[in-house]
């Protein structure tokens, strides 16, 4: 029967039948736990360590005592929710929104993803999407029968854009740039020349923009623009938004999506064909998480102090290097040098126990790298000693193909 399924499906493994690198993919990953190995490759806060604040725990419980529980909401989510996330729209990415008409609650900003670029993505439209990326942009492009068309960002210039590095890329077909901001693998937070040139692009040719912004809540050194808050780019701009990354509710699936009115008309309408009605306790525990951030310090500081830890063990490693994480908690590592990044993937998991994520998975120019997520566990000791654990792999790897 899988000769019947679109291209797409046909040609995706699961883990049922062939073995899978991908840590979202089948149950191998989890399996590994079991074994002893660092999970390293799920980029969910502190897992598996429990991190679930108190305030929020109790709205949860609360809930689901209550008789609304068993319940829908609307398929475009809980007003009072949308209301709270207006609040934060304005304050932090200065978007002026009306709860009743730009905003929909989706289970998870994958979901809302996949839901965002779907309206307007058919048969032969051909999608931009700068490289390295998020993997589902990728995919989702691939199912709706789209023609994906990468991007190369450049690791020297930092992974920023240009209008004219994006316009050779435009085509009579193009209709849509996906982009991931901050980005996911680099941690690139792209800054105001990169989205002017996005922006410039995007009006010359009547370009839809789909930005996932999972992993906006810990930028550094660098100022964090919400793309649809440029003139003229509301209208145009599709926002994903999450609560896995920042708030480190990945187990609530709660996202929610950000656009014109003209837009959300249409997604209202579809919503619940494609997505249905987002859980109600768990719409109800993010309120709660919204009306106090306060535990969100915890995440910052620690991942403050494991981007620096992460940046001095990897760069002591030789002919490995990485550039300071700009956001998020993820560590992008170059080991190009050494050969082929699937083949280190691999050995790191019998050598270190340490599984991480091959970089392949995340478009070209992620060859020759891997993607570290610095987030998991509570304790940073048990970080500082995977990635010693890392480095004394490493360096065993080159000794044994005699690079050093």
């Amino acid at each position: 029967m899988k000769h019947k399924m679109i291209e797409a499906f046909r040609k995706a493994e699961g883990g049922l039948f062939a073995e899978v690198e991908k840590a979202d993919v089948g149950n191998s990953y989890q399996e590994m736990e079991k074994q002893g190995i660092a999970l390293m490759g799920w980029a969910d806060p502190f897992m598996p360590d429990y991190s679930l604040p108190e305030h929020v725990k109790k709205a949860m419980i609360a809930e689901i005592e209550a008789p609304s529980a068993a319940h829908y909401t609307a398929p475009i989510g809980s007003f009072e929710l949308k209301q709270k996330l207006a609040v934060k729209l304005k304050e932090k990415n200065h978007l002026d929104v009306d709860p009743s008409r730009n905003i929909l609650i989706a289970p998870g900003s994958d979901s809302g993803l996949y839901f965002s670029i779907l309206p307007f993505i058919e048969e032969g439209d051909e999608v931009l999407i700068p490289s390295p990326s998020y993997a589902n942009n990728y995919l989702s492009v691939d199912i709706m029968g789209g023609k994906k068309v990468t991007v190369p960002l450049s690791e020297e210039e930092g992974y920023q854009m240009s209008a004219e590095l994006l316009e050779k890329y435009v085509t009579d077909k193009t209709k849509m740039i996906i982009l991931t901001h901050p980005n996911n693998p680099t941690t690139t937070v792209y800054n105001k020349s990169s989205l002017e040139a996005l922006r410039e692009i995007c009006i010359k040719y009547d370009l839809i923009l789909v930005c996932d912004q999972a992993f906006e809540d810990y930028t550094y050194e660098n100022e964090f623009i919400t793309p649809a808050s440029m003139e003229g780019m509301f209208e145009r701009t599709v926002s994903v938004f999450s609560f896995s990354k920042g708030m480190g509710l990945s187990g609530f699936r709660v996202g929610y999506i950000v656009a014109s009115d003209v837009i959300m008309d249409s997604m209202y309408a579809n919503a619940v064909s494609v997505l249905g009605a987002t859980n109600t306790a768990c719409q109800r525990a993010v309120m709660a998480a919204l009306d106090d951030p306060s535990y969100m310090k915890e995440f910052e500081d620690a991942f403050e102090v494991r981007r620096h830890k992460a940046y001095e063990i990897i760069n002591s490693i030789p002919n490995v290097s990485m550039a300071l994480p700009e956001s998020g908690f993820l560590a992008w590592v170059n080991v190009s040098r050494l050969g082929n990044s699937s083949e280190i993937v691999s050995y790191l998991v019998k050598e270190a126990k340490v599984s991480i994520n091959d970089g392949i998975n995340y478009g070209p120019g992620g060859e020759g790298h891997l993607r570290i997520v610095l987030g998991v566990y509570r304790d940073n000791q048990k970080v500082f000693d995977a990635l010693e654990r890392i480095k004394a792999a490493l360096i065993k790897y080159q000794n044994e193909k005699g690079l050093i």
